[in-house]
């Protein structure tokens, strides 16, 4: 995990959408842990605005997290692209555009460990939620994580 750039991943991703989801049909994103981050890129970097109608980020390193710090960018590209105030971050959080062309909600935990501290797993624009649970795994598993979650997922 980490070991592939988020840039690498967002290609991807991309390709992936493009396979399943051919032609111009409106998606609702979700992406978890730095998942979220990739979908982001791919969302801002890659003219996914332009298919992405909702983008929900849940327990994402959006602003970066403190636990990426020690870990060599040779070997672990993807956890240096999360690092606080890594490159990427700082030109996604640069220029919001395309973004602001998407509804955004962030979801996540004040105690997650992975993202630390959690309030920096919040997107800079749109509603953020924090979830009552308290590990990184269990926003994915816990029902008073899933409960508003689906929620958000459900609303038209």
């Amino acid at each position: 995990m980490g070991v592939t750039s988020v840039r690498e991943a967002a290609t991807a991703l991309g390709h992936q959408i493009e396979s399943a989801f051919p032609g111009q049909q409106a998606l609702d994103l979700l992406g978890f842990s730095i998942g979220g981050v990739i979908a982001r890129s791919w969302i801002q970097q890659m003219g996914g605005h332009r298919r992405t109608r909702r983008f929900i980020s849940l327990g994402s390193p959006q602003q970066g997290t403190f636990t990426a710090q020690p870990w060599s960018g040779r070997l672990f590209r993807g956890l240096a692209d999360v690092k606080c105030g890594s490159p990427l971050l700082q030109e996604l959080n640069g220029n919001l555009d395309t973004l602001q062309a998407v509804e955004c909600h962030s979801f996540y935990s004040a105690l997650d460990l992975a993202v630390l501290p959690g309030w920096r797993a919040v997107l800079p624009i749109g509603p953020c939620s924090m979830l009552p649970v308290a590990t990184h795994p269990q926003l994915l598993r816990d029902p008073a994580a899933l409960r508003p979650l689906a929620r958000e997922l459900l609303r038209p």
